[in-house]
């Protein structure tokens, strides 16, 4: 019982502590400690990433880049709402980068289109925000991770829980051993919100839009509105589904909290089990089992349902422990004891809800922006962020080929099995090739 109390006093101070991070980070900038951003992608998370920099004090936003005319149109506006000075504005990525006066360079781009910017920016001297997933295969996630080490830039990756520290402190809990042995973890995501995506007929491109540089890399497609802006992540050409998307937040906390990371074998099974006729490609329903031993993970998610065994929890992870199951979500965590089972520690009560910040963003930008004016390694490195997308990545390649997969950490790749290898690669439309390192 003392220990427990300990505990929530402990996690309280630490929780107060980042809580303020951003005001402490804010004291210690110094007028010449200005940092320049440029945003590549200003549609969604692209765009609320860059608020959350233009929050911080001595951050000046230089540039903006999309191939949506309108959406660009817009974002400068608000921008200049927001900073009272209107910034440049690109169609081509590449031209931003050659602008010598950005520091650093935030990528909200669809999927299929982070690893090309992310290459290109560290080699033009730039940091690096990037959003999540890392890269939209593993094949692209090496090849950034080799980028980054040649050219030694800060790169920060858009997963923010990494920096939210109500993550951190079940973390802490779970591997102080309080809750027993864990044999299983289970990570859901469960879109209540979502609908069915109607099948639409292909159409010219809208007015604005530099279709061609949209697709970039990927396949050759006449226009279609559903994979496009924010549905695109429905569509493997550019994404990867829910697996990639919530996945890769999810699952990160999954093997820190049970500090491993290579898994023996991965299979999944699925399909369009909500919507079989509509228009997406990746599955509504999926469940994928990874094994490491002696322990495994599932992941587990669906669409148009929030899950009410959860107490329609719609996100989360769930360690399930000999003494009790810690259970975390954006929310907070608590840890539900064992009561009944052969397991059951006598006198153990588990833990009431911890709650959440609120601020994971916030705090995460804060921490890149002080990674550039101090140096260190940012919360979310590009070793833990291509690791996390791999990982997502195996499991959609194990539902994709239909069988169970055996995958070799040192190598990189699938045992014996040329054809989910073949997944794992990246294939770019001419004339995009992937960079040499």
């Amino acid at each position: 019982m003392e220990s427990r109390r300990n505990f929530i006093k402990n996690s309280a101070a630490v929780t107060a502590a980042i809580g303020v991070m951003p005001t402490i980070l804010n004291a210690s900038c110094a007028a010449n400690e200005k940092i320049v951003v440029g945003l590549i992608g200003c549609n969604g998370m692209g765009f609320e990433d860059l608020k959350a920099f233009l929050k911080q004090p001595h951050v000046e936003c230089a540039a903006l880049c999309d191939v949506d005319q309108n959406v660009l149109n817009k974002r400068a506006a608000e921008v200049e709402k927001i900073t009272g000075k209107k910034p440049a504005l690109f169609g081509d990525f590449r031209k931003l980068l050659e602008q010598k006066d950005i520091d650093a360079v935030i990528i909200g781009t669809p999927d299929h289109w982070h690893c090309l910017p992310m290459i290109y920016a560290v080699q033009a001297g730039k940091d690096v925000y990037c959003e999540k997933p890392l890269g939209n295969t593993i094949e692209e996630c090496n090849l950034m991770v080799k980028a980054q080490k040649r050219y030694n830039k800060v790169v920060q990756v858009g997963q923010w829980q990494r920096s939210d520290p109500h993550w951190r402190a079940a973390v802490d809990y779970i591997q102080s051993g309080q809750i027993g042995r864990v044999r299983s973890v289970r990570a859901w995501s469960y879109v209540g919100w979502k609908k069915s995506i109607p099948v639409l007929a292909d159409e010219p491109a809208p007015a604005g839009v530099d279709y061609n540089m949209w697709l970039g890399p990927a396949p050759e497609r006449p226009f279609n509105r559903n994979r496009f802006h924010f549905t695109f992540r429905w569509f493997w050409d550019y994404a990867g589904g829910l697996m990639t998307d919530w996945g890769v937040h999810l699952l990160d906390y999954a093997l820190l909290g049970m500090n491993q990371y290579i898994p023996k074998s991965v299979s999944s099974s699925g399909g369009k089990y909500a919507f079989p006729s509509d228009a997406m490609e990746t599955p509504d329903t999926m469940m994928a089992m990874y094994d490491f031993g002696d322990f495994g993970i599932l992941w587990d998610h669906t669409i148009g349902i929030y899950g009410a065994q959860f107490k329609n929890r719609g996100h989360g992870v769930a360690f399930i422990g000999e003494y009790g199951t810690l259970v975390i979500d954006r929310n907070g965590w608590e840890v539900v004891p064992e009561t009944k089972s052969t397991s059951a520690k006598e006198g153990y009560q588990g833990m009431p809800i911890q709650k959440g910040t609120g601020q994971g963003l916030d705090l995460h930008v804060a921490n890149f922006l002080d990674c550039i004016r101090k140096g260190g390694k940012p919360n979310c490195d590009i070793e833990t962020a291509a690791h996390i997308a791999r990982f997502s990545q195996m499991g959609n390649i194990a539902y994709r080929v239909g069988r169970k997969l055996e995958w070799d950490g040192e190598k990189q790749e699938f045992v014996n099995d040329p054809e989910a290898n073949l997944f794992a690669k990246a294939h770019y439309r001419a004339p995009w090739t992937l960079p040499t390192i």
